[in-house]
């Protein structure tokens, strides 16, 4: 994988493991903050309250800097960790992947309970569509009407999409660029007289 590239999943896909008894359901989703990792939290125990544990992990970010992971009572490293494992083995990021278990009333033992965590991600993550992204820059460029046509050009030859855009007494776009054109396409942009450039 390029270095300015990152897997990750389209949409949230479901998994499933049960062994003795024990079902472990695996739901994985797309996610790009701590926020959105805590409403899915929130929104799985209040539809699976009978359940003994919601363990989970996540990555997020372009190389995954960010990642948690919990075992929620289960024996320390043999849930949460398992869970983490699997995220790196697929190599996604921007991915929380929360496994509910329905205890049996067989004990599995760690290494049971860690073969069935991984398992259950395991099955989420096959079941789940894996993209290839580019690593995007943003930035929001003013200008004058005059200047449209030279700062299109800019903006279609750097093949930067148009998030949002503003036509007042002045013009402004917001707009994502592949990292890796981002510094050419800033400079380039910068090069024209009266345009004002705001990197994210």
């Amino acid at each position: 994988m390029a270095e300015n590239t990152y897997k990750t999943i389209t949409k949230s896909s479901e998994g499933l493991f049960k062994d003795k008894g024990s079902k472990f359901i695996a739901y994985a989703y797309p996610v790009h903050s701590e926020s959105e990792v805590k409403s899915y939290l929130e929104a799985l125990r209040k539809e699976h309250h009978a359940a003994r544990h919601h363990c989970w992990a996540y990555k997020i970010g372009n190389h995954g800097e960010q990642f948690r992971c919990s075992d929620d009572g289960e024996p320390s490293n043999s849930a949460g960790k398992p869970i983490l494992g699997q995220l790196e083995s697929f190599g996604v990021t921007n991915v929380l992947v929360v496994v509910v278990r329905y205890f049996g009333g067989i004990l599995l033992g760690v290494g049971g309970l860690i073969q069935a965590y991984k398992e259950a991600t395991k099955d989420a993550l096959n079941n789940a569509e894996i993209v290839e992204k580019v690593i995007q820059s943003y930035f929001t460029v003013n200008f004058t009407y005059e200047q449209n046509n030279t700062v299109m050009n800019i903006i279609k030859r750097n093949k930067c999409e148009i998030l949002s855009q503003s036509f007042m007494e002045s013009c402004s776009l917001r707009c994502s660029v592949a990292q890796n054109l981002a510094a050419e396409c800033v400079a380039a942009l910068q090069k024209i007289s009266e345009v004002s450039l705001e990197n994210e």
